[in-house]
């Protein structure tokens, strides 16, 4: 979770802010209601704050001093006021905050959730900033690095496509039109030939007054247009919208991928993604282990305690199988089996990590629903490739019912 400053002097509001980011499970706020309160927050806070929201008129700081003692320290800040005011917006917005909230409800606090949320997420994503100016390249890079991404640059689209090969989980390119070398228009061209809108968010710009280059920009392949010089607001919205527009494709995709009882990928994904590490260790002459984990006995559980019951459990293994594998690559095969591809392990190494596995998790306790109950597995572990990611599970499959008809609870490999 990231500590937050809230700074604010009303108790109403205090009440409400809390309740709205005690909704939240990225974010654990420290208060203080006066501007000495917040010093002392900072002075005594184990790690510096991730950012701040503060109120702009204070009983000992009436005339936004908080507001300019965050920004001295580095916090990104959201400035809270009660009206709205175009001349000290523009002050605030000079000044390099992150964005200015009026208390209008509790759609406003929700709104500086989001925003903090918005904060949490950008410091994970790489942005591209391609002009032939360097001080355009600067105002671009500052606005977002206020917002707490990732920033690269390029001069032109030559460069801007080394970059980019480079750095592949770039999510957004903010491009000019009229750069030497390759042009903004033949850069798109370039890159949308592979990326999709979905997969990466290319957004225009320029200051020539031809009023058919945004439209020319789209059909290009951009997913977005700003004319410079820009309004701060109109730049973040723009840059928010195409981002949050990415990561929920994003999200529809990855949970297109998962299984709907316990959240962890399935069978089919497992098949698609599988085959490509497969053929990379082939290619690679690496090893490769396969293993199939089969949770002993656990249709008795549901036969024993309900449906119900069975999937709560199902959910909690999976949870913990999960978190053991997670450096390797786990799918819930159907019913009470999982699969897992564990690259870079030879059979006797594979064999050692899933019996430490086996050691920790098969037979240990679990309520639910107020009764406790063990579960234990039998695995199969195969290094034998085969000729297919098919035959090497069937080979797992092979050592999985060695387990089983040696007396279950147990891990065999390869002979």
């Amino acid at each position: 979770m990231k500590p937050i400053l809230v700074v604010e002097d009303s108790p109403m509001v205090v009440k409400i802010i809390r309740h709205v980011l005690s909704q939240s499970s990225l974010v654990q706020a420290s208060y203080a209601s006066s501007f000495a309160e917040a010093r002392e927050c900072v002075e005594k806070a184990k790690v510096p704050f991730f950012a701040a929201l503060v109120d702009l008129t204070l009983p000992d700081a009436d005339n936004g001093e908080v507001v300019d003692y965050t920004l001295s320290l580095g916090i990104p800040t959201i400035v809270l006021t009660s009206s709205y005011d175009e001349k000290r917006r523009e002050l605030l917005v000079n000044k390099g905050i992150v964005d200015y909230v009026t208390k209008e409800g509790r759609y406003s606090y929700e709104y500086a959730l989001g925003t903090l949320h918005r904060l949490i997420r950008n410091s994970s994503i790489k942005v591209l900033v391609v002009d032939d100016s360097s001080v355009q390249r600067r105002i671009v890079s500052q606005l977002l690095g206020l917002h707490l991404f990732q920033v690269l640059e390029a001069e032109d689209g030559v460069e801007a496509i080394r970059v980019f090969l480079d750095n592949p989980d770039i999510k957004l390119i903010i491009t000019d039109y009229n750069m030497p070398n390759m042009d903004g228009f033949d850069l798109i061209r370039n890159i949308r030939v592979k990326y999709e809108k979905t997969d990466l968010g290319i957004i225009g710009v320029s200051s020539e007054s031809e009023g058919s280059l945004s439209a020319k920009f789209i059909k290009f392949g951009a997913s977005d247009f700003l004319k410079k010089p820009f309004n701060h607001e109109e730049f973040y919205c723009r840059i928010n919208h195409n981002i949050d527009m990415i990561e929920m494709i994003e999200k529809i995709r990855d949970s297109a991928n998962r299984d709907e009882l316990t959240g962890i990928f399935h069978r089919q994904y497992f098949f698609k993604q599988g085959r490509d590490l497969y053929a990379r260790a082939c290619d690679n002459c690496t090893p490769i282990a396969a293993a199939v984990i089969d949770l002993d006995h656990f249709g008795e559980i549901n036969d024993n305690y309900g449906n119900d019951f069975g999937d709560q459990l199902m959910r909690v293994v999976a949870k913990q199988l999960e978190d053991a594998f997670g450096r390797f690559f786990i799918a819930r095969a159907d019913g009470q089996e999982f699969y897992v591809l564990m690259p870079g392990l030879d059979n006797d190494k594979a064999l050692s990590y899933v019996g430490r596995v086996r050691q920790l998790l098969s037979g240990a306790a679990h309520n639910v629903e107020g009764t406790e109950i063990a579960v234990t597995f039998t695995v199969g572990v195969s290094n034998k490739m085969g000729r297919s990611l098919d035959d090497q599970m069937h080979n797992a499959m092979r050592c999985l019912k060695r387990a089983k008809e040696a007396g279950r609870d147990l891990v065999v490999g390869d002979d």
